[in-house]
Parts: C-alpha cells; structure tokens; sequence
C-alpha cells in the first residue's frame, strides 16, 4: 500500500517521468522517442499545458473569488461563497509540477554540449519561476528545492516543503540568472519560432517578460517586513530607473505574453473542450459588470464609441441590458437564473465568445506593468506621474481587445466620474490603481486572488451569504494525495507554516 501510494505522488511530481509526455501537442517530438533529446520539444507543451490550466483554474476558481463570475446554485462547495472542497486543490499541483519537469527537462538540454543554447535555458528558467510562483502564492510552503527529483540520482521520493521565503530568495536569484543569460548569448543562440507559442523566438521580448515577471514578484513581497523587503524596493528601483539597459521591460502591448488561440494545430482554447451549456451557465457578477455597463465599456458592445457588434468578451445583455448577480448572496433567497453571462461559441449566432477568443491565453500582460510603476510611484520608490501610469494602464488594457480604439483613457473615465482624483488618500488612490489593475488582469491566472490578498485591494462588497465568517480565503489547501504519499513531509511543513486551513496565511501575508 506505501508503496503504491509513492508510485502516485512521484507521477504529480513528474519525477520518474522523464518527458511528463501526457497530451504532448503534435508539434513536438517526445524525448522517449529518440536516444538524445533537444530543448525545443519540451517547449511549446509546456508552456501550452501550464496557461490551459491557468485559464481553467481562473475561471472555475479565481473569477468566483474575485467576483467576475457567480456559479449560480443554493448548493454546498460553490466557491463565490468561500466554499470549495479540498479535491479542488489537486489540479494545479499535479498539472504544474508535470510542467516543471518539462522545463527542468529543457533546460537540461540546453546546458548540454550538443545543444548548448543560453536561449532556451533562459526561457527554461523563466518558466520554472513562473509556474513555481503560482503554486507558492496558491498554496503557501511547497516542495521546491527536492521537487521533481525522482528520475536522477540522489532519487527523492518524498520531497521536503521549503519555507516560502526562501522560494522567493531563489526565484529572485533564477531571474537574475535568466536575464542575464538572454543578455550574453551569442547571434547563433536562436530558438525555432515553430515551438515558441508565445513570442515566435522574438528572444527581446521573452527578456522583457522575464524581468516584467521579476517586477511582479518583487512587488508581491515589498510589503513584508524582513530581509527580503529592502531588497525588493531597490531591486524595483534597479529595474525601472538606475539599469533600466540591463533590465528591458515591456513597453507596449505588443509586449504582452499571450498564447493566441487561433484554433490550428495545438493552439485551441482549453474553454472550447468545456459544454455549451455549462460554460453559458455561469452568471456574470455585478461587481464586474456593472462598471463595464456603467462606463460604457467598448468591450461589451456598448455602441458608445462606435464599437457595437464587436463584444469582445462575449457578454449576453438581458432584455438590452447587462445586469450582473451579486457575490455571496444568501442560499434560497433569490432567483437569478436569468442573468448575463459569456455566450458559448455554438449558440452565440456570430458575437465573440471567450470559448473562442485568441486573448484569453494571457501569462502577463503590459497593463499590469504599468499599475506597478503607479504603485511604485505612489510608495515613493521612484519618481514619475502616478496619472500618467494609471492611465496608460487603463488604455492599453482597453486597446489589448480592441487595438483600434481611439478614446484616451482619460476622456472615457472622465464621463463616468472615473477619472484619476489626485487630491485622493493613499489609500484611495490604491484603491483606483487596483480597481483598474483588476479588471487589466481579467483572465490572468489567479493574479487577481493574490493582489487583493497582498493589497485588500479592489474592495469588494460582501454578500450575507458568505461562509468562512465572510474572510477572503488565502491559500488553497494541500492536495490530498500529499498528506498520504508524504506524509513526514506534509506534516513538518504544517508545523513551520500552520494548519492546513483556507484561512493560514502564506508568508508574505503575514504581519
């Protein structure tokens, strides 16, 4: 029985599968196929995997939490009321541990010296950070420096948790390492755009994402008090203002990490392998929607700006209208079943649905770049107008879905009492950057879930309906299958983290 129990948790941690080669897209040749492996195949699969269960996770979870949507029904384990059960924490575990075996694989590669190519070890860093600071921010203490170690000698099968603020040490040191890489690879050091789902090998812009992701990271830990926060305040400094040569960052949307669905080949949106039904069954949340509605977003199909007929995200009026559910509303005490939500691509007579949109695929975009410089200016890290970064957020947000917009920023907030308001608090101007910030991370992973549990910020109302004394979950709990193929391991990580609860704050939450 112990036994049987190992041989599962090392196929969640890809350990003794070399390639991890379940679903590899047709593009890609599996290692196990041939005597010598190339960096290349393990690419495209893996960043293909990773943002298809980013995308299902941020729908079925992060949109629940964060109020996009409202998973209509009076029943147990619905997640907008700070419901879910413990089996809703296997998929990521299990998906992204897999992923960072392909990219540990990758890199492996590419460090050989057949295939030498600093290129593709810097992407293979990259994606090893951005997939680990996914499970860390989700579930707090994870197996990090013993992961993914069942194939190689010394064979760890029982990996330990390392402490949260040690990840970050080390993923703040691997994107130092990867930037430095795409800074000194050689001309002939190119990757096959054939495989680069994101960038098509324009290598500029995987050094941009890396050191963008560097800037969300270290945002993520300014505020904990410790040795890593002065760190990560000069090390924003470093990047946006004193080396701004050796640390490129996004600077327009054509920046933005996106894999465009296109519907060929492996490019196919995970949300099209969902039912029609189920996917129009859940209901927009009136938080969300209501400024959409309120502000005449062109992105609704709000004829405005002249944009009517485009609905870019796929949202169907009632009776004309956009009306949204409220969040946490009380079991048994209303009927809203017949409330707007995102049309299915079979039923939805030729209006955009997000089962069929190219953006959905995103793993940052430029939006977000531009809120953290406002922040940064806001806390008095750098220098810079706070307006100027707060509008260019909202208006590259807007023109990412609709490049031809042509209304500033500033005039369309304008019309809706919007606008930036200078004369505001601290804390009111947080809460305009991150209002903002929100709806630019519509899409991105659970990136929302862990701005409003670093910042408290956008303020969301909270419905009478709610469970967990009405407080926002922060964290998910461990996988079952952890406590049983790990148990000493499980068990120490809860004594140096606390109880393996919703509610035990991740380290960076924590005072």
């Amino acid at each position: 029985m112990k036994f049987s129990k190992i041989i599962v948790f090392i196929f969640l941690l890809c350990g003794s599968l070399q390639s991890c080669t379940k679903n590899f897209i047709e593009t890609n040749t599996s290692p196990n196929d041939s005597e010598e492996a190339y960096p290349y195949q393990f690419m495209a699969n893996a960043l293909i995997t990773a943002v298809s269960a980013n995308m299902n996770r941020n729908r079925t979870f992060n949109n629940e939490l964060m109020q996009v949507t409202v998973s209509i029904g009076d029943g147990d384990g619905k997640v907008f009321r700070y419901d879910f059960r413990r089996s809703w924490s296997d998929y990521l575990w299990s998906n992204h541990y897999t992923q960072i075996s392909n990219f540990k694989e990758m890199y492996k590669q590419a460090v050989k010296p057949l295939t030498y190519n600093r290129s593709y070890q810097a992407i293979a860093m990259l994606g090893q950070v951005w997939l680990y600071s996914i499970l860390t921010d989700t579930y707090g203490d994870i197996p990090y420096t013993e992961s993914n170690m069942g194939a190689d000698e010394p064979k760890i099968l029982e990996p330990k948790f390392d402490k949260q603020e040690d990840i970050y040490k080390d993923l703040f040191l691997k994107l130092d390492s990867a930037n430095n890489l795409f800074k000194n690879k050689t001309s002939t050091e190119t990757i096959d755009p054939t495989h680069d789902p994101v960038f098509k090998a324009d290598l500029t812009k995987w050094r941009k994402l890396n050191n963008s992701l560097f800037l969300r990271l270290l945002l993520r830990v300014s505020g904990k008090k410790g040795a890593l926060q002065p760190y990560a305040i000069n090390k924003i400094k470093e990047i946006l203002v004193d080396n701004t040569a050796d640390y490129p960052i996004m600077s327009s949307n054509d920046d933005s990490a996106i894999i465009k669905w296109t519907d060929q080949g492996a490019y196919v949106s995970p949300f099209k392998s969902t039912r029609a039904q189920d996917f129009r069954a859940v209901a927009l949340c009136s938080f969300f929607l209501d400024y959409l509605r309120d502000t005449n977003d062109p992105r609704i199909d709000i004829p405005t700006y002249g944009t009517s007929g485009i609905n870019r995200m796929g949202i169907a009026p009632v009776s004309g209208n956009y009306v949204g559910v409220p969040s946490g509303y009380a079991a048994g005490s209303e009927d809203y079943s017949k409330m707007s939500y995102f049309y299915s691509f079979d039923q939805n007579n030729g209006v955009n649905s997000l089962q069929t949109e190219p953006l959905t695929g995103v793993i940052m975009p430029f939006a977000e770049v531009q809120f953290i410089k406002a922040e940064a200016v806001l806390k008095g890290w750098i220098e810079g107008s706070i307006e100027d970064y707060f509008y260019s957020g909202v208006e590259n947000n807007i023109k990412l879905w609709i490049p031809t917009w042509a209304v500033t920023a500033k005039e369309h907030l304008a019309k809706s009492d919007r606008e930036w308001k200078d004369n505001a608090t601290v804390a009111e101007k947080m809460e305009q950057i991150h209002f903002q910030k929100y709806q630019a991370l519509f899409m991105v992973d659970m990136q929302q879930w862990y701005e409003y549990r670093r910042t408290g910020y956008p303020v969301l109302p909270k419905g009478k309906g709610l469970k967990n004394n009405g407080e926002m979950p922060a964290r998910m709990y461990y996988p079952v299958i952890v406590q049983s193929a790990n148990p000493t391991n499980y068990k120490l990580a809860v004594q140096q983290q606390g109880p393996d609860e919703i509610n035990t704050k991740v380290w960076w939450q924590k005072p």
